[in-house]
Formats: structure tokens, C-alpha cells, sequence
């Protein structure tokens, strides 16, 4: 370790002691959360008096090993907003904005979700037809989003809209936060294979947004957004796993479980699945690395790939594994988040279809690692440069 590394070490082990000789952890949840934002020790690569101090990300993983028995963020409910929202935000917000939405965000004071998707605009996202008019200092919104998850315990969206129909597709379209209280914004939920509605579709209709609620330009929106998109799929597919963790985790308690249903055939697949678990694991340790030295590439885009794939030959697996066994039984609820180990491989196998569509389709994935991974050609594109208003609908 480097000396200049040893001396920041040194210094957030300072700050983490004297957050706790002057706040007490085990007293109200959100005061503690709040001292720790102010602190400094929330993300610590971002800003100061962002919840950060401006360090390299890497020693993030210092204050959470000093830190480990306090309490906690809830990742899943918070976890557009923490993997999505903020890194988006901190590149392209003022700092009235920074300020007003960061610490509210990672408090879990203010939940986030995602307006991106539509009906007719999903794999290919810049043909999408919301629109935001200008009106004064403000900006009318209407249209329809779908699959948005958390939409109905969210406080805040980030919205990708059209504000100038007459250039081509990827030129026209304009970044807002958007307010899910607002006038005119309908949540409804839409239920999922596996019986529950954790996504939604909103419907937007003469929506009222001021203009200090856009972020970056006017026309510049499908560039910020590349950064939503990028770091969304880091956050899916690049999140940290321990050795054995995961779903090959719930595959394996299965397996040791029940030696009764075990076959030498099921036995090789488990082997191929586990030696792939664990290259997924160990390129998500390198991905997470190449992102604490700048932002996400589209290599994250070949770890969402990667997960999608392995999680639902595993949960199938499992299935299989348990053919003896039954399935369990769920009814329809609302859903706060995705809880895959929290429930029964029936629920898992059910669930993890929809791994290789959220965060952007394995087709559309396999497209962005040929092109600009492996340098491969790009497919051809003829709306390219035809205006949007002028694309068959």
C-alpha cells in the first residue's frame, strides 16, 4: 500500500472514531445516518460536504469494515437512488442540486425510481415518445413509462424526455428529476410471473416540472443519461459477492442439504455453473477496481450479461434439484424490493427471467460489448439521422 494510502487510511479511521465518541449508533436511525453523511464517510470518493471527502473509492471499504455494526442502508429499496441517481446527479447537477437531493437520498430519507423505459421504447430507449414542452420556467410533461420499480413509495424519478421532435433520436431528448408527488402522475402496478408488482407503469399527463429540476442541458439528455445506464449496470451486475455467495450460494445449501437427489449429471453441471459463479465474481472484483479509478465503461454492460445468464441456469438448476421436494406458493402483494434469498427457489427461478431484460436487454448488451468491447462492426443503423418526428411509429 502506498504511503499516501496509509495516511488516508489512518485519517478515516479518525473520523470513523470520533462519529461514534460523539453520535451513538444504537439511538435513532436516521440521526446516525445523517452525522454520518455530514461526516463525510457516506461514499467517500464523492465531494466534501457531499458525504464524501474526495479519497479514492477503494477505502470505502475501510469505513464499512469500521462501521459494520451500525446501522445500515437499506440497498434495496434505496438502490436506484444510491446506483443510479447519485453518480448521475454528482456529474451533472449544480450545487443547489447536489445539496438539496444527495443526503436525503442516502439517508433513505427521499426514494428514488427510474423513468425511462416506455411501451414502445425499451431495448431501443432513444426512440422514446414522452414529451416535455416548455412552458416559462417550467417544463409540461406527458407520456407513459413502464416497468419502474419502486414508483409507488417513490419520492423522486429520474425522467428521460423529448423536447425537440425535429432531430434525430438520441439529439432531441432532455434529463429531469421528476416529482412523483406532483399533479398528474399515476402509478400503477403491474403484476409480475411471479405474482407480486414491484414494478409499475406511470402514466404522465400534463405533469409540471421546473426548470432547476433538469439536469444538464436542454437536448443534452441521452448523454446523461449513458451515465444512469452504465453505472445501473454495474450496480446490477457488479455488486460484491463473497466466494460461494449469491444464488450458487442457495444452489449449494441445496445440494449439501439433500445428498437423496444428487446425479452425476446434476453434479457436472453444478461444476460448470460454480467455475462460472466464480470468474463472474472475481471480473466483478476487477470491474469494481477499473471504477474506482474513473467512471463505468461498458464493461459493466458484460458483467449484467454475465449475471442475468448465470443467475437463471442456477436458480433452474435449483429447481431441478428439488423436483422431489415441491414448490412454494406465493399470493399477489405489493413489493418494496426484490428479495431473492428471502424467499423459495420457485420465487428465484420466477424472478430471475426478468434478469436478462431490467437494466437492458442481453441482446442489446451483446450489441454494446461487439461494438465498443470488442471492436466488432456496428449493426446498421438507417434511422441514424432521420428525425424523430419522421420515424415509422
Amino acid at each position: 500500500m502506498r504511503e499516501a494510502d496509509l495516511v488516508h487510511e489512518q485519517r478515516l479511521r479518525e473520523r470513523v472514531a470520533a462519529l461514534l465518541d460523539r453520535h451513538d449508533p444504537g439511538g435513532d436511525r436516521l440521526e446516525w445516518l445523517r452525522a454520518r453523511f455530514d461526516a463525510g464517510l457516506a461514499w467517500v470518493w464523492f465531494p466534501e460536504g457531499l458525504g464524501g471527502l474526495g479519497l479514492p473509492r477503494e477505502l470505502q471499504q475501510v469505513v464499512e469494515h469500521e462501521l459494520a455494526h451500525t446501522p445500515q442502508l437499506d440497498t434495496g429499496v434505496q438502490g436506484i437512488g444510491l446506483g443510479m441517481a447519485a453518480p448521475t446527479i454528482l456529474a451533472f447537477g449544480t450545487e443547489e442540486q447536489r445539496r438539496r437531493f444527495l443526503r436525503p437520498l442516502w439517508t433513505g430519507e427521499e426514494i428514488w425510481c427510474q423513468l425511462f423505459s416506455e411501451p414502445g421504447a425499451g431495448s431501443d430507449l432513444a426512440t422514446l415518445a414522452t414529451r416535455a414542452v416548455r412552458d416559462g420556467d417550467e417544463w409540461v410533461v406527458d407520456g407513459q413509462k413502464v416497468w419502474t420499480s419502486g414508483a409507488h413509495h417513490s419520492r423522486w424519478a429520474i425522467l428521460v424526455a423529448r423536447t425537440d421532435p425535429a432531430v434525430p433520436k438520441h439529439r432531441g431528448m432532455t434529463y429531469f428529476v421528476c416529482d412523483m408527488h406532483a399533479p398528474g402522475v399515476d402509478v400503477r402496478p403491474l403484476r409480475q410471473i411471479t405474482g407480486e408488482a414491484e414494478f409499475n407503469e406511470v402514466f404522465l399527463t400534463g405533469v409540471r416540472l421546473p426548470d432547476d429540476l433538469r439536469l444538464g442541458e436542454v437536448g443534452d439528455g441521452w448523454r446523461v443519461a449513458q451515465t444512469t445506464l452504465m453505472n445501473e449496470r454495474v450496480a446490477i451486475g457488479g455488486a460484491p459477492v463473497r466466494q460461494g455467495g449469491g444464488m450458487a450460494g442457495a444452489v449449494l445449501d441445496t445440494w449439501r442439504a439433500h445428498p437423496e437427489l444428487r446425479t452425476h449429471d446434476l453434479h457436472q453441471r453444478l461444476l460448470a455453473l460454480w467455475v462460472e459463479a466464480e470468474v463472474t465474481r472475481l471480473s466483478g472484483a476487477r470491474l469494481r477496481e477499473q471504477l474506482a479509478a474513473g467512471q463505468p465503461g461498458p464493461e459493466g454492460s458484460g458483467m449484467k450479461l454475465s449475471f442475468a445468464r448465470l443467475n437463471q441456469a442456477l436458480s433452474g438448476l435449483d429447481v431441478e434439484l428439488r423436483r422431489e421436494l415441491g414448490y412454494d406458493d406465493w399470493t399477489f402483494r405489493r413489493s418494496d424490493t426484490v428479495d431473492f434469498y428471502g424467499r423459495g427457489p420457485g420465487y428465484r427461478y420466477l424472478r430471475a427471467k426478468g434478469n436478462s431484460i431490467e437494466g437492458g436487454t442481453s441482446e442489446i448488451l451483446r450489441n454494446i460489448i461487439a461494438e465498443r468491447v470488442l471492436g466488432l462492426p456496428a449493426e446498421p443503423r438507417a434511422d441514424k439521422d432521420v428525425p424523430w418526428k419522421d420515424l415509422p411509429r
